[in-house]
């Protein structure tokens, strides 16, 4: 049985207790704890989170990668490892909650077209009688009264909290509701147990993926995946069925991507401009008025010579 260190330790808390994290802020805490960088140093960063790994197994949790299938970072999260999907939410959320978030995975998850999220609209009228066993749904005195009783100001608070707590997340625009980090870190199994269709190049679930072009193929690709697949290989055609994947609206989704960034980066530059020019502006009126201030001292020093100066001169003659 190993023993963990305090290094272990540390970085079992940064992940409670500061949730999922991207790979880039969980390398730096590795980096401050332990002094090695993970980039140079492989074997020993993935020595510390086999040895981790070994003493969670035992109370069913585990430290897990994966990539954020919005974005395609890598992300970090300690997760719980038991089968089932209520107990991950643990006992925060309430179970009319609970069954409305399932709701929402099973919408988003079992989408055919693979946009991994749906409306704002859709998500709050997500029906919770059909969380029910089938066999209890059938009868709406079967169905708890809590359920029938959710209502939208309920669904509209618990959708808020679960973007919060990073188990859903919003698209850029607002309108739409995604997964979220800690839901594509936990909810693993359960993808594979309610056949979600898998990435044919990772083998992770296909949430949200591109889809081959020819209709009767139903092979899937995460963006990132396809990004890596087509610059490795010659032919880029698809490996289900063999015809070519149209490379067109790869490379204008990465134009889209990559303007978006653009603008995002060009706002926090001129934010950081702004700043910038707001502490300078700030620096030339506390030396304006430091000069003023200092120029009225000398001023009211030197009238107090000259009357001294004065009354002496007077005293003596």
């Amino acid at each position: 049985m190993v023993s963990l260190s305090w290094k272990h330790h540390t970085l079992i808390q940064a992940l409670i207790s500061r949730g999922p994290l991207k790979e880039k802020e969980f390398h730096s805490i590795f980096t401050g704890v332990t002094g090695r960088n993970p980039g140079d140093a492989k074997k020993i960063f993935d020595k510390y989170l086999l040895e981790i790994n070994k003493e969670l197994s035992y109370v069913h949790f585990e430290l897990r990668a994966c990539r954020d299938q919005y974005d395609g970072h890598v992300c970090y999260g300690v997760v719980n490892t038991v089968s089932d999907d209520q107990s991950k939410l643990g006992t925060k959320y309430s179970v009319p909650q609970i069954a409305f978030f399932k709701g929402i995975i099973e919408a988003i998850a079992h989408d055919e077209a693979a946009q991994g999220c749906i409306s704002g609209f859709d998500a709050l009228n997500i029906r919770l009688e059909n969380q029910v066993p089938s066999e209890a749904s059938s009868s709406q005195q079967q169905v708890p009264p809590a359920f029938r009783n959710f209502s939208m100001s309920q669904k509209d608070k618990t959708l808020d909290e679960l973007v919060k707590d990073n188990w859903l997340c919003r698209t850029r625009d607002g309108n739409n509701i995604g997964l979220g980090i800690r839901s594509l870190l936990d909810l693993r199994s359960w993808f594979r147990n309610n056949d979600v269709p898998s990435c044919e190049v990772c083998n992770e679930a296909g949430v949200k993926a591109d889809l081959c072009p020819n209709e009767g193929c139903s092979v899937r690709i995460h963006k990132y995946c396809l990004k890596n697949l087509l610059s490795q290989r010659d032919d880029r055609v698809c490996s289900g069925c063999g015809k070519p994947w149209p490379l067109g609206r790869v490379a204008k989704e990465e134009a889209v991507e990559a303007a978006v960034n653009d603008d995002d980066e060009e706002e926090t530059d001129t934010q950081a401009t702004s700043l910038r020019s707001k502490k300078r502006k700030i620096r030339r009126h506390r030396d304006s008025a430091e000069n003023v201030s200092s120029q009225a001292s000398l001023a009211s020093s030197s009238g107090i010579t000259r009357r001294r100066v004065t009354r002496s001169a007077a005293h003596l003659s």
